[in-house]
C-alpha cells in the first residue's frame, strides 16, 4: 500500500509555505538578523499580558460560548464603531476566532465549494490561495502592479469577474507591500461589486498600522456591507501573536454560518487570550499609537536606506513591510534572499512567496529594532556592491 494515494490531490498541489524554508535555514545559523518575521518584535502590554495572568489565577480555564465570551465581543463592536466608525450586533455579527487566519479560512469554506472562483489580488497573505483550494474552490489572480501602487483597480477587477466569482479578497493593507486603500480608490471598486452576488472578504488585520491616513474599510460602504465579512484581530496592532486571537464581523446569516463550522473543527478560541483581550480592547489604545509611531519611525529609515543602496522602493504606507525591488541584480527574489542570508546572515522573504508577480522583489520587516534595521542595511548594502 502507498499512504500517498490516499491523500487527497487537492492537499498534495498545494506548494508549502514559501517562507517556511527560510526560516528552517535561519535556525542552523547564528548571528542572522531577521526582516523576515512577520511579528511585532514589542512584547504584549504589560496590562494585557496581566488580565491574561490573573484569568488563570481565578481558575477561568474552561470553554467559552463558540462564539466567544459575549464580553469580548461588545468590546470589538465599541472598538469597531470607535476606531473605523463600523456599526456590529455583539449577539450575533461577530465571531471570536484562532487567529485572523482561521477567519479567513471559514469565511471561504462557508460561501465558496467546488465550481466557484476566489479572486486573490497578489501580491498578498500566503493563506488565501491554500484556503480557497481546500474548499475546493479555485483562486483566480489579480497581479497588482507596482505603477498603481500595488493598489486594486476597477478595471482589473472587472476584467476577472466571471459567472462563477464567488468571493473577492480585499487584502488592504497589504502584507507584503505594504500598500493602503483609500475611500476614494474603494469606491470604483464598490461600484463594480454593489450589484452583484459576490462576497467580499475584507482582511483588515493591519488596520491600525496606516501611516498617514485612518484606515477605511470597505464594509463602510452601506450599498455592500451587508455581504462583507470583516476580518481582523489582536496579533499586529497589540502584539498578541502567539495568543492566537482574532475576530470575524458581518451580516448574522453569514457569521452563524461560519459559527457553525468553527463549532465542529474548534469549538472555542482560548479562553486566556480572551480575557486578555478585553483589557487590550479597553485600555491600550495608548499602546497601540506608542507602537505605530515607533513602526513608521523605522518605516522611513528602512525605505530610505534601500533607495540609497540604490532599489526602487515603493513607499509603503500600512502593515509593516517594504518591497523593494532587486531585479537590477540580475538575481531572482530566492537567489537574492538565500546569498544575502549566507553571505550576510541577513533575512529577508523572496518576494514570489507571495505570489508570481512578486517575483524580483523582496519583502523585509520592519518589525526589528532599529539598531537591527540600520545593521541589516550596511550588510545588504554590502552584499550588492560586493557580493553578487
Amino acid at each position: 500500500m502507498n499512504v500517498e494515494d490516499l491523500i487527497l490531490d487537492k492537499v498534495k498541489k498545494i506548494k508549502p509555505s514559501g517562507i517556511r524554508k527560510y526560516f528552517d535555514l535561519v535556525n542552523e545559523m547564528d548571528d542572522v538578523i531577521s526582516l523576515g518575521v512577520g511579528e511585532p518584535d514589542f512584547v504584549t502590554p504589560w496590562n494585557v499580558r496581566e488580565a491574561g495572568i490573573y484569568s488563570l489565577e481565578q481558575g477561568h480555564t474552561h470553554y467559552s460560548s463558540n462564539a466567544g465570551f459575549l464580553e469580548l465581543r461588545h468590546e470589538i463592536a465599541k472598538y469597531l464603531n470607535r476606531r473605523l466608525n463600523l456599526q456590529y450586533n455583539p449577539d450575533n455579527q461577530i465571531l471570536v476566532t484562532v487567529g485572523g487566519s482561521e477567519g479567513i479560512d471559514l469565511a471561504i469554506r462557508a460561501v465558496a465549494g467546488p465550481g466557484d472562483e476566489v479572486i486573490v489580488p497578489e501580491p498578498s497573505f500566503v493563506a488565501y490561495q491554500g484556503c480557497a483550494a481546500f474548499a475546493g474552490a479555485t483562486a483566480k489572480v489579480i497581479n497588482l502592479k507596482e505603477e498603481d501602487n500595488f493598489k486594486l483597480t476597477a478595471k482589473a477587477l472587472e476584467e476577472v469577474i466571471t459567472d462563477k466569482t464567488k468571493v473577492v479578497i480585499i487584502p488592504f493593507p497589504n502584507n507584503p507591500t505594504g500598500a493602503i486603500m483609500t475611500r476614494d480608490e474603494l469606491r470604483p471598486i464598490v461600484d463594480v461589486l454593489k450589484d452583484k452576488n459576490i462576497i467580499v472578504i475584507s482582511d483588515e488585520i493591519y488596520a491600525e498600522l496606516s501611516y498617514g491616513e485612518r484606515h477605511v474599510s470597505i464594509a463602510s460602504f452601506p450599498e455592500i456591507k451587508d455581504k462583507t465579512i470583516v476580518i481582523n484581530g489582536f496579533s499586529k496592532a497589540y502584539a498578541m501573536t502567539g495568543w492566537r486571537l482574532g475576530y470575524a464581523c458581518g451580516n448574522e446569516k453569514l457569521i452563524s454560518q461560519m459559527k457553525k463550522i468553527h463549532q465542529y473543527t474548534i469549538m472555542c478560541s482560548p479562553t486566556t487570550a480572551q480575557y486578555a483581550a478585553i483589557e487590550a480592547m479597553r485600555n491600550s489604545d495608548s499602546d497601540v499609537e506608542e507602537m505605530v509611531k515607533e513602526y513608521n519611525r523605522r518605516r522611513r529609515v528602512l525605505v530610505d536606506g534601500f533607495r540609497k543602496i540604490g532599489f526602487d522602493c515603493f513607499e509603503p504606507l500600512g502593515a509593516f513591510y517594504v518591497f523593494p525591488c532587486i531585479k537590477k541584480t540580475g538575481l531572482s527574489s530566492d537567489e537574492f534572499c538565500e546569498k544575502l542570508l549566507k553571505q550576510e546572515r541577513v533575512l529577508a522573504i523572496p518576494g514570489n512567496a507571495f505570489g508570481k508577480c512578486g517575483e524580483g522583489y523582496i519583502r523585509a520587516c520592519y518589525a526589528s529594532s532599529m539598531e537591527n534595521i540600520l545593521e541589516a542595511l550596511k550588510r545588504i548594502e554590502r552584499f550588492v556592491n560586493t557580493d553578487i
